[in-house]
């Protein structure tokens, strides 16, 4: 696919919901800037907002300080993320334990990346969880937990090809994951071909495409490049020449995610995660474009979720 395709604005009225992801701040003028983000954001209703984990435990405090706040300090649904690097089977379970108790009913259940970085090999704790399926074994493990997981439309770029990616995510369905979300990418075909693949290997849980929208093509790009995810090439003329001129790159950013969405709207789709990067500007303003807006409702806004 060249680019996106769709032939008409979806109606208000239909059925779209939306998710979307922070990461814990680092600082208090990051926390004031997330703060920001999600008070922007809450009106939108979204399905559930996530936080994620830093590996071995390294974001350990922070991430459930955001959490707490979220789950009292707004109206949103938090889901709390989980890996399982660099830390044992007990200190993950102390954790999950610990999120319980602050009242999380939602979980994301990642292997995660190492330490090290993306790119670099993956080693399991000795005496930890080995895979995000063991993980979502943990978690189900201490309640009836809502638990989220990875998928990755281009194949997880450890593995040797798409057969050991689905038989995971099937053990991950088969330990109680109830929902996927996946990797971004930017070729909807990718993942419209992915889904059907997974039904076809008997994996029926809903399928959610994660949504990254660009706030910096040369950061994007050259993640993109380590977790194997593709840019067309058609994408990266769509931002060639605006390194300097973030006020066009950002109504670049915004039209090109909108087109995808709506593209994806048209193939079916009804539920989008968006890695917001803790920024709400480009997450609010596609949301705007495909009919969620605030003090209208959102595809289930009090629903479960993970």
């Amino acid at each position: 696919m060249s680019q996106f395709r769709f032939s008409r604005r979806p109606d208000i009225g239909d059925s779209v919901s939306v998710s979307f992801e922070f990461f814990p701040p680092r600082n208090d003028d990051m926390e004031a800037r997330l703060w920001e983000t999600v008070k922007r954001l809450e009106p939108l209703a979204p399905h559930f907002v996530s936080v994620t984990y830093g590996a071995g435990g390294s974001t350990r405090e922070r991430t459930a300080r955001t959490v707490n706040r979220i789950l009292n300090q707004s109206r949103l649904v938090p889901a709390a993320h989980m890996t399982c690097v660099d830390a044992s089977r007990a200190e993950v379970d102390e954790v999950v334990g610990e999120f319980v108790s602050m009242g999380i009913r939602h979980f994301v259940a990642l292997r995660g990346d190492p330490a090290e970085g993306v790119g670099a090999r993956y080693r399991p704790h000795p005496e930890g969880y080995s895979n995000g399926a063991e993980l979502v074994a943990a978690i189900r493990n201490q309640g009836d937990f809502d638990v989220s997981v990875s998928a990755y439309p281009e194949k997880h770029p450890e593995s040797p090809d798409f057969a050991t990616d689905f038989d995971m995510l099937r053990r991950k369905v088969d330990n109680g994951a109830t929902r996927a979300i996946t990797q971004f990418f930017f070729d909807n075909d990718l993942y419209e071909r992915y889904v059907e693949r997974a039904r076809r290997a008997g994996i029926y849980i809903p399928i959610v495409p994660g949504i990254l929208p660009v706030h910096n093509f040369g950061q994007v790009a050259n993640f993109a490049s380590r977790c194997g995810a593709h840019v067309p090439a058609w994408l990266a003329e769509r931002f060639d020449g605006l390194q300097n001129d973030a006020q066009t790159h950002a109504l670049v950013a915004a039209a090109v995610a909108s087109e995808q969405v709506l593209d994806l709207i048209e193939r079916g789709v009804s539920d989008f995660h968006f890695y917001t990067m803790n920024r709400a500007d480009l997450a609010f303003a596609i949301c705007h474009m495909i009919g969620i807006r605030p003090g209208l409702a959102n595809g289930g806004s009090d629903a479960a979720a993970a």
